[in-house]
């Protein structure tokens, strides 16, 4: 009997290093702030030739090189440095975007919806790096959590910067998605009229386990809760508590979702759920053939005329 008891404390114990290291690994692959060599070749990021060509050639980014943006700065709750990049509009307005771009991204990566906003509706924009990406501060990603009270603060800045009359737009896209929903359940100024989230996850535990088993192979137990727990210790969040899907039950904010049909990187399914749990006035539109963030360039006249449709309904 002691010899079974050993064998069995032998083999938990083996199973219980395994699973530490594996925490740390995951934590390394996908938290960390580092190169990211693991998506390279994912099959569900691959986007169609044609969104390919206007993501890398498209002329959005000749407007972002011609634009004198100008930068502004926060320090986060936890004292990093954050940026963002400002332009105004051409003609004087109340109306500002704030745009939240995705994993590995960067403020300036949003060009192709800053440019539609600026040169079609006449908004201000407001383009900011998220704690670990591009000039900011920040030595994990957040995916969401930490950077919803950074985009309060970036909300009560272009309040404090462009006037008390400011009515502002959320817009983002992927993780940028789930940051502006996440913010829409914090304590916000009524100046924030709309929230537009393209290709958002429910929370984060929920996108990890989908690609956990779906890239690795591997259950939710015990690989996920262990990895929840060193994010915790090192980047002071867990999976669990990061939720768009928590946030939008209790927004007053009005939402319109975007998803592809073939997102196979974060599945339809979420926005559905989001749709359904979101507390204030919702629309959703679900673009056909379109991948992971693709809606935009596969069917741009559709997008900007839903866009369009919704904004003029709570921005004046």
């Amino acid at each position: 009997m002691k010899r079974w008891l050993k064998l069995l404390i032998g083999i938990l114990s083996i199973l219980v290093i395994i699973d530490i290291i594996a925490s740390f690994y995951f934590y390394n692959l996908a938290i960390e702030r580092n190169t990211k060599d693991f998506l390279q070749g994912n099959a569900d990021l691959e986007v169609s030739a044609e969104a390919m060509e206007v993501f890398t050639e498209g002329d959005w980014h000749d407007w972002v090189d011609q634009q004198d943006f100008k930068r502004w700065e926060i320090t986060s709750f936890d004292d990093l440095k954050l940026n963002a990049y400002f332009l105004p509009a051409k003609e004087p307005t109340n109306k500002t975007v704030i745009l939240a771009h995705g994993y590995l991204g960067k403020g300036l990566d949003m060009g192709l919806y800053g440019q539609y906003y600026y040169e079609k509706l006449g908004y201000n924009v407001l383009m900011p790096d998220a704690r670990g990406h591009g000039r900011s501060e920040g030595d994990y990603i957040g995916f969401g959590w930490h950077d919803r009270l950074d985009y309060v603060q970036w909300v009560d800045l272009a309040v404090e910067k462009l006037g008390n009359d400011s009515e502002i737009v959320l817009h983002g896209v992927s993780m940028g998605a789930a940051t502006v929903l996440m913010t829409s359940g914090q304590d916000i100024p009524d100046n924030v009229k709309a929230i537009v989230a393209d290709s958002a996850y429910t929370s984060v535990e929920d996108l990890f386990a989908y690609q956990m088993k779906r890239m690795y192979h591997l259950p939710k137990f015990p690989f996920l809760t262990s990895t929840s727990i060193v994010t915790d210790i090192k980047a002071g969040y867990d999976f669990k508590e990061a939720s768009a899907l928590k946030e939008v039950k209790k927004t007053d904010i009005p939402v319109l979702y975007y998803h592809g049909n073939a997102d196979t990187f974060v599945p339809t399914e979420m926005a559905h759920e989001l749709y359904d749990n979101t507390a204030s006035k919702t629309e959703i539109m679900i673009i056909k053939n379109a991948g992971h963030g693709e809606g935009f360039v596969v069917e741009k006249d559709v997008y900007v005329n839903k866009l369009n449709q919704f904004l003029s309904k709570y921005v004046k």
